[in-house]
């Protein structure tokens, strides 16, 4: 699933592109794309917009369009945006045709991606509030508050982070790689991590998502740029990925566990496995 420095990319693409420009034909050929708004109805309501910015938050891409209103795109697992594809792919869900003869297509082979109108700065702030958390990179995103949300919390610390409702962006290559960077098990409980172990796990997310967004992506399966190509931070990858390989700091071979459903790239000797805590002795 593209995460923040793959979504970042595609944004730092498309808006020399976009802004400026009139949607001057939208076709919505997926209703899914659109649930539960009819996609009909969508269309016709993008058709003429002028789009004013494009922005994004977390994994989110944001047209801001005229009139206050807001489309927000969530690319999910396959999804990948192609400005002018020489080859129409086969699995087009949009067509965005623009008043300057331009072409962007939506592409999503298993139609897991999403796209949101919604109206007024009010109502976008709302939805996002809903299923955002703080993002690295701004001031919200701090120690302290990362250490305050953690507080009590037995869930593994690579869960806890996954979670966009507490951060926002960072999704399962990221995790594996901020939390190798910081020398921390994905399976400490998020409630024990110390003082010490939260500085570094934060400016551990904000160095791998920056490193992500320098490489303009990771292309494992399916993320490709507006141009269709593919980014270059697979090839940078310290552990995900590497199961069996060395270990860039200690040469011992990376091993593959699961933590909450995900596949889960860790140095056992860099990374030290949590202590179980045993029962108290009672008298």
């Amino acid at each position: 699933m593209p995460e923040l420095p793959e979504v970042e990319t595609i944004r730092r693409q498309l808006a020399p592109e976009l802004e400026g420009r009139t949607l001057a034909r939208v076709e919505i050929l997926d209703p899914r794309w659109t649930r539960p708004e009819l996609p009909a109805e969508v269309a016709r309501l993008l058709r003429g917009a002028r789009v004013d910015r494009v922005a994004r938050a977390g994994k989110y891409l944001i047209w801001e369009l005229s009139e206050d209103r807001h489309l927000l795109i969530h690319l999910r697992m396959t999804g990948a945006l192609l400005f002018d594809p020489a080859i129409e792919p086969a699995h087009v869900r949009v067509r965005f045709e623009l008043d300057d003869g331009h072409l962007l297509v939506y592409n999503d082979p298993r139609r897991f991606g999403t796209g949101q109108l919604l109206h007024g700065t009010g109502a976008r702030e709302r939805y996002l509030a809903q299923r955002l958390g703080a993002e690295p990179f701004t001031p919200e995103f701090t120690t302290a508050h990362l250490r305050a949300l953690a507080r009590g919390r037995a869930t593994p610390i690579k869960s806890f982070i996954l979670d966009q409702r507490r951060i926002a962006g960072v999704g399962n290559i990221y995790a594996d790689e901020a939390l190798f960077r910081a020398q921390i098990h994905p399976l400490r409980p998020a409630g024990r991590l110390t003082a010490a172990q939260w500085s570094a796990l934060h400016d551990a997310i904000e160095d791998a998502l920056a490193a992500g967004i320098d490489a303009k992506g990771a292309s494992i399966d399916d993320f490709r740029h507006l141009d269709g190509a593919r980014g270059s931070f697979q090839d940078r990858f310290l552990v995900h990925t590497r199961a069996g390989a060395p270990c860039p700091v200690c040469g011992q071979p990376i091993e593959k566990l699961v933590v909450g459903g995900r596949g889960t790239y860790v140095c056992e000797h860099c990374q030290r496995r949590p202590r179980p805590r045993g029962r108290r002795r009672v008298g």
